[in-house]
Formats: C-alpha cells, sequence, structure tokens
C-alpha cells in the first residue's frame, strides 16, 4: 500500500502538466490566504473576538468566509454570495423550464450558461450582503459609524472581494485541480487549525478531559462516516447487445452502471447552511431596528433557532431536502435510460427506455434516503455534542470537519484520475 501511495506521489510530480496544476492551486490559495489577512481599517478588535465567539452563527459564517470574517477582511463575504447565488439559480429551475433544460438536456454549454448567470447574481447579493453586515456590525459597535462616503467605499471594497475570490475559485476549477470554491472554503478552514490548537492547549481543562474524548471520538466517527457514504456505491449490471458488422463482432459485454450512494457530495451540507445562515443575518439585522414590532418578531426568529433542538432539526431536514434536490437536479434516470438505448445496452430483465429510467429512478431514491439520513445524522451529531458538553466550539468545528473531509476526498479522486489518464 505505501509503496502503491510513493508511485502515485512520483506520477503526481512527475508529470509536467499535473504538477502545473497543483502548484496553480497552491498559488492561488496563497493569494487567497493574503487578501484574508488584510483587515478593514478601523475595527474594534476584541469587541469582534467577543462577538464571534459568543454568536455561533457568525461562527459558521467564518468558515464560508475561508476565515475571512474572524478579522474582517477585505474578503469577509468570502464565497457566500456565490453559493446563495446558486443555491437561487437551482431552486428556480423548478419554477423555469428553460433553465431546466439548459442545465440538464444542454450539456456543457448550457451549464456554463447556467454558472454565468449564478455568477451575475451573485454581483448584486454581494453588495447587498456587504451593507447589511456593516450595519448590522456597527449597530453592536464592532465597526465605527461611517459617512455615506466611507459606508460606499467599505460596501464596494467588499463586494469586490468577495467577486475576486469567486473568480479565484473559478480559476482554480479551470486550470488546477477540484472544484476551486469547495477549496477556498478548505483552505480557510484548514488555516485556522494552528489557532484552534494553541487556544485549546492553553484553555486546557483537566475536568473537560471526557468532552475533549467525546469530541475525538465524534471527530473520528464524522470522518469513518463521510469516507464510507462518499464511497459506497449500488452497481446496475449493464449489457451490451451483440452486433454483427462485417466480419466483427462487437458488443455482448457486461459490466456495471456505478450508483453512489450520496450523489451531491458535501453540497447538501453547504447549501442547508446557507440557507440557515440567511434567515439568522435576516432576524439579527431586523432585531437592531427601532420598529418594535419588527425588532420583537426578529427577536423571535434569532432565539427560536439559538434554540438546539430547532435549530438541529431544521439543519436535518434542510440537509435532507438538499440531498434530494441536488441529486435530482445532477442525476437524470431519463436521459441515462435514453443514452443507454442509443448504444445498444440494456439492464437484464428490464425492457430499454422508459422502462429502464422508472428502475434507475426508483432504485436511486432508495440509496439516495439511506445517504441523506446519515448525512443528516452526521451533520447534527456535532450540535447533540454540544447539548451533552456545552462547547459551543464542538458544533462549529462538526460542520467544518464534514467539509474537511469530503473535500479531502474529492480532490484525491480528482487527482487520481489524472494520474491513471497518464499511467494508460
Amino acid at each position: 500500500m505505501f509503496e502503491t501511495f510513493l508511485h502515485k506521489v512520483k506520477l503526481v510530480f512527475g508529470d509536467e502538466t499535473l504538477r502545473a496544476r497543483i502548484l496553480f492551486v497552491l498559488g492561488a490559495l496563497v493569494v487567497f490566504r493574503l487578501l484574508a489577512a488584510i483587515p478593514t481599517p478601523g475595527i474594534n478588535v476584541a469587541s469582534l473576538e467577543a462577538f464571534l465567539n459568543n454568536n455561533q452563527f457568525f461562527g459558521l459564517l467564518n468558515i464560508f468566509s475561508g476565515g475571512g470574517f474572524s478579522n474582517l477582511s477585505i474578503v469577509m463575504l468570502g464565497v457566500g454570495p456565490y453559493i446563495t447565488a446558486s443555491i437561487v439559480m437551482q431552486l428556480l429551475t423548478i419554477l423555469v423550464p428553460s433553465l431546466k433544460e439548459m442545465y440538464q438536456e444542454e450539456g456543457d454549454a448550457g451549464r456554463e450558461r447556467f454558472a454565468q448567470y449564478s455568477r451575475y447574481l451573485a454581483v448584486p447579493l454581494s453588495f447587498l450582503q456587504a451593507f447589511a453586515f456593516l450595519f448590522l456590525l456597527q449597530q453592536n459597535g464592532i465597526v465605527p459609524s461611517l459617512t455615506m462616503l466611507g459606508l460606499i467605499t467599505n460596501v464596494t471594497v467588499i463586494a469586490a472581494g468577495s467577486m475576486l475570490l469567486m473568480w479565484i475559485g473559478e480559476l482554480i476549477s479551470e486550470f488546477g485541480v477540484g472544484n476551486g470554491i469547495s477549496l477556498i472554503i478548505f483552505a480557510g478552514i484548514v488555516a485556522r487549525i494552528p489557532t484552534a490548537l494553541s487556544q485549546t492547549i492553553f484553555a486546557f481543562d483537566a475536568s473537560q478531559i471526557p468532552a475533549y474524548l467525546g469530541f475525538i471520538a465524534a471527530g473520528v466517527v464524522i470522518m469513518g462516516g463521510v469516507v464510507f457514504i462518499t464511497e459506497a456505491e449500488r452497481p446496475i449490471p449493464v449489457t451490451y447487445a451483440r452486433r454483427v458488422r462485417g466480419n466483427k463482432v462487437m458488443g455482448g459485454i457486461s459490466t456495471y452502471l456505478p450508483l453512489r450512494v450520496n450523489q451531491a457530495g458535501v453540497i447538501p451540507i453547504i447549501f442547508a447552511l446557507s440557507f440557515l445562515l440567511f434567515p439568522q443575518m435576516i432576524a439579527t439585522f431586523l432585531s437592531k431596528v427601532s420598529i418594535s414590532w419588527l425588532a420583537s418578531g426578529g427577536a423571535w426568529v434569532v432565539s427560536a433557532l439559538a434554540n438546539q433542538w430547532i435549530y438541529g432539526s431544521i439543519y436535518f431536514l434542510l440537509v435532507v431536502v438538499f440531498t434530494y434536490f441536488y441529486t435530482a437536479i445532477t442525476f437524470e434516470p431519463h436521459q441515462i435510460a435514453k443514452n443507454l438505448q442509443k448504444n445498444g445496452a440494456f439492464v437484464p430483465g428490464v425492457r430499454p427506455g422508459a422502462t429502464t429510467s422508472e428502475y434507475l429512478g426508483n432504485i436511486i431514491t432508495r440509496i439516495t434516503l439511506v445517504g441523506a439520513l446519515f448525512l443528516g445524522l452526521l451533520a447534527v451529531l456535532p450540535l447533540i455534542l454540544k447539548g451533552i458538553t456545552g462547547i459551543t466550539a464542538i458544533s462549529i468545528g462538526g460542520t467544518a470537519l464534514l467539509i474537511v473531509v469530503s473535500v479531502i476526498l474529492d480532490l484525491v479522486k480528482k487527482i487520481d484520475a489524472q494520474t491513471s489518464i497518464r499511467e494508460y
């Protein structure tokens, strides 16, 4: 096994193209970390640190900003606006048939146009989110009161930083290896590990040893569960009909179609958290306004979502729903059945065409239920541990761990695919 690993490493760094792609990813992530270190001027650092430590909402937001929110850097929004825009666009595929046709039936060109529309939508969302967060932070005394010109300048800089980060993510996807947006989130989480470890060591309390052991055990369970569900698949046997062309006999071979238990990967977690962050942001903003009924309504929503049972239940349901939703968008049984029939292939015992499409749809529905429930359970497991131990950082750390493990698995698979191509 170790020899195989060394062989793969030699292939990765021995191939000029693959080595250039990996170095490009590393260089892009270094640029991202440099941008995340440039703070917005005039911040009350002590107030900001206390505010983030006592607020789970902004702790989760810090994950999506790649750690940029912890010092209110010029990329404090991270890739949040782009993720929100992607969610809105994919929800619109249900309401707008032309968008669904573009995403599912027009191939790579249609998906590229769909992604371009998401980028366009991310621009106004970045300005809206930048204004909302600056206003909210001003109300909490973290950012000083700004003049109109100062507010416009800061909003423009923060929105431009988010768009720059989105562009870097797109460049990583095109010229590097892996999904650029996921890698930016991953880099921000990993960059916080040394600080988190040092804080844990200095704040070590012997009475909390059972809690620490529980957190480590939960981490191992989460990593094992994510690996198991990500790698699990249901093979569907496929046979190619034997055809005679001249003196050649073609087909007649049997293979299988692998259906992954979790087709959506880590996307449901990211979507669910983004969907939870948005109402929390609006409610927190409204709770500070002068209109009494709006303020009381916003405060009620904030207090309701602060309840771990309510928050955990909504989180679990959103992960399950988004797992099914994203799988329905990315996996089209009708198109797969059509392609199989076009290539002279069939599932043994199942008629080609509509019957095969229905058969594949039933299977993907059943196996996605297993993946969705397991992923939802893994998502709320840190919240359960937090309720037992009382340590707030566990709920945030568990979400980060889910994202990190899934991104690493996806990156390893893509690098392995590249090395396999070059080996052959």
